[in-house]
């Protein structure tokens, strides 16, 4: 059986974590930001845990991470 292959797009958004769950970044931080509020911007920063209804998905495009 040949080697899975890793979904790019999604290994360059999505991190495990060392409990196995999956690490993604949040939207709505990339343009049109003078409008949004310093404390909103800030909070983007952070890193998201996907949803457990999500995860599944997720992680059979990255049969390796």
């Amino acid at each position: 059986m040949p080697k899975m292959k890793t979904h790019r797009a999604a290994a360059k958004r999505f991190k495990l974590t060392k409990k196995g769950k999956v690490k993604r970044a949040k939207a709505y931080k990339s343009h049109i930001l003078t409008k949004k509020t310093t404390k909103r911007k800030r909070n983007l920063r952070k890193a998201a845990i996907m949803p457990k209804s999500e995860e599944k998905r997720v992680k059979r495009l990255l049969p390796y991470a």
